[in-house]
């Protein structure tokens, strides 16, 4: 097994010596040995342990300081780090130096820890917008679907988002999602106490990548580091009562309801984001398959809008909406339950597996 092991770990690092452009990798937060530190993912399968490599490796030097973490590593990026990991995989080549894991080896983290802001975008995608009209059976103030098409009366918000003209779409809508909701790769979402109601939402999730601030929509993408993935994780149960609309809090916010992870791929590694197919599978099922060209607001908009609003920071994630196929639209709904296994698949972008378990 050792020697099976070594030979796939000298294959894969095999291909960081001759692969042009640059071997794709990814980026992960990980522990091992009560240690935390910050990893580049390559296959899916083995992790450099990103500082203990960067000490270690002198030929090449380098004059760059060592990631603290996650947020260290984004807001430094483009400023010498994105070279230094490519040196980094080079010089590693086909050996295996004591700081390479498997990644089965070590426990994975969430990949930010923890973002400043965390935002969602609420009914992202026509056919979710008409399969949620099942859910929101009297709730006055939207009782029909509109699949997307403005609601009569809509207008600009002015400062936050301007209407073109000829734009039919509704304006967006955004949430916070709290960051101490955030649970890992392979850690279990805990159904909250007396909470019947509860399903998933699988998000592609846009990681920041410097401070962005009243973005243009031409300078948009230049503020995006990368992609994650997060489970937003929804609480159809209501709060008893009907005062100011909808409660995001009860919704969105309880422990364990945001899945983040399991890695980071920077952007230079996904072809377009604009047509990136997805699936969430539960207990074997697929339950949801879509793509994000199928999205209301595209992910530029969606940064435009946000840093309209308030400066987004390297690290902030925002979630940019799931396609149709939630449980509590089907007929019967299809409600989470203790033991069932959630699997959420983004392409290019990896796959977030996480268990239901009880209160």
């Amino acid at each position: 097994m050792k020697f099976a092991l070594a030979g796939g770990l000298a294959a894969l690092f095999s291909l960081a010596v001759t692969a042009q452009p640059a071997t794709p990798f990814k980026l992960g937060t990980f522990e091992r040995q009560g240690r935390t530190f910050v990893g580049v993912v390559l296959g899916e399968a083995v992790v450099i342990d990103l500082a203990a490599a960067h000490a270690a490796i002198t030929n090449p030097a380098s004059s760059i300081a060592a990631p603290a973490d996650m947020k260290d590593l984004i807001a430094r990026y483009d400023n010498g780090l994105r070279a230094r990991i490519a040196e980094i995989v080079r010089a590693v080549g086909a050996t295996r130096p004591a700081y390479v894991y498997a990644v089965s080896a070590l426990k994975i983290l969430p990949p930010i820890v923890y973002p400043t802001t965390m935002l969602n975008v609420a009914v992202n995608y026509r056919e979710h917008d008409i399969e949620m009209a099942r859910v929101r059976q009297g709730d006055t103030t939207q009782a029909a679907p509109t699949a997307g098409a403005a609601p009569a009366g809509t207008v600009s918000a002015p400062g936050i988002w301007e209407r073109a003209q000829g734009d039919t779409r509704w304006n967006p809508f955004m949430f916070i999602k709290a960051p101490a909701a955030i649970v890992a790769q392979g850690e279990s979402v805990r159904l909250p106490v007396g909470r019947t109601q509860v399903e998933w939402e699988c998000e592609l999730g846009v990681v920041i990548g410097k401070p962005a601030a009243r973005v243009s929509q031409a300078q948009a993408m230049d503020y995006v580091f990368g992609y994650t993935l997060e489970n937003d994780m929804s609480d159809r149960g209501g709060r008893g009562d009907s005062r100011f609309g909808s409660d995001w809090l009860i919704a969105k916010n309880h422990d364990t309801f945001a899945p983040l992870g399991p890695f980071i791929t920077p952007k230079e590694f996904i072809a377009d984001v604009g047509k990136t197919g997805m699936k969430f599978v539960l207990n074997g099922q697929l339950l949801q398959e879509g793509t994000t060209a199928q999205m209301i607001h595209t992910v530029p908009e969606q940064i435009v809008y946000a840093s309209n609003i308030l400066t987004l920071r390297p690290g902030d994630v925002i979630a940019t909406g799931t396609p149709p196929g939630v449980g509590s639209a089907r007929n019967p709904p299809i409600l989470l339950k203790a033991g069932d296994r959630m699997e959420c698949s983004y392409d290019g972008v990896g796959t977030l597996t996480n268990p239901v378990v009880a209160p």
